[in-house]
C-alpha cells in the first residue's frame, strides 16, 4: 500500500471511532499534506489543515499518528501535552525511530508485541539508551482489548502505542473486513492464477 493510501486509511479509521474536530496533516513533502487535506476534508466533513510546523501541531493535538520510515526521532518529549495518545506505526525495524526515547520512558507504553517492540520498535531505542526496561512496558494491546489491563486511567496520561506490526492481527482484521463485505455483498471478486 502506498504511503498516501495508508495515511488516508488511517485517517478514515480514526474518524470513524473518534469525535475529531480538526486534523493537522504534516508531511516532509508539503504537496502530500496539501493533497491529503484537499481530498479528505470534504469526504470526512472535517477541517484538515496542512501544517509545516510539526511541533506546534502536536502541541495542539490530543491524538498523533506517526507512520514514517524515519531513522531519527522527530516527536520530542517536550512537544507532547499531557493526555496525548500517540500511535507510533513506523518503527518496524531496528533502524527506524519516530519517538524521543525520553518520551517513551515517561509515557504509558502499550505494545502490539512486547518481545518485538523491545527488539525493533521505538521501545527498543529507549531500552538501548538505558531509559527504560522491558518491564516498563505497561501492556500488550491484547491485554487492553481483553480488559485484562485498563487503558487510560487518568486524563493526564501520555499513552504511546508502539506498533511494530503483528501478522496474525493483520490476518484477523482482514478476516473481519472480508466477512462484513461478504455479508453486505460489497467488494470485487477476482481469481488468483496458480
Amino acid at each position: 500500500m502506498s504511503k498516501n493510501r495508508l495515511m488516508k486509511s488511517q485517517l478514515r479509521a480514526l474518524h470513524s471511532v473518534l469525535p475529531l474536530k480538526k486534523i493537522y496533516a504534516f508531511d516532509l513533502i508539503e504537496r502530500a499534506a496539501n493533497t491529503l487535506a484537499a481530498e479528505l476534508s470534504s469526504e470526512l466533513n472535517i477541517d484538515i489543515e496542512p501544517v509545516r510546523d510539526f511541533s506546534r501541531a502536536i502541541q495542539k493535538s490530543d491524538v498523533c499518528v506517526t507512520c514514517t520510515p524515519a531513522k531519527q526521532f522527530f516527536v520530542h518529549k517536550e512537544d507532547v501535552a499531557l493526555g496525548t495518545f500517540i500511535a507510533a506505526v513506523g518503527a518496524d525495524d531496528t533502524h527506524k525511530q519516530e519517538l524521543d526515547p525520553a518520551l517513551m520512558a515517561s509515557a504509558k507504553v502499550v505494545a502490539d508485541s512486547l518481545e518485538q517492540s523491545c527488539t525493533i520498535g521505538d521501545t527498543h531505542h529507549a531500552i538501548a539508551k538505558g531509559l527504560m526496561n522491558k518491564e516498563d512496558v505497561y501492556a500488550e494491546l491484547g491485554e487492553v482489548v481483553a480488559r485484562k489491563k485498563q487503558g487510560r486511567t487518568s486524563d493526564g496520561e501520555i499513552i504511546v502505542f508502539d506498533s511494530t506490526g503483528v501478522a496474525i492481527e493483520d490476518a484477523a482484521a482482514a478476516r473481519l473486513v472480508y466477512e462484513k463485505a461478504c455479508a453486505r455483498r460489497v467488494g470485487n471478486r477476482f481469481a488468483f492464477a496458480a
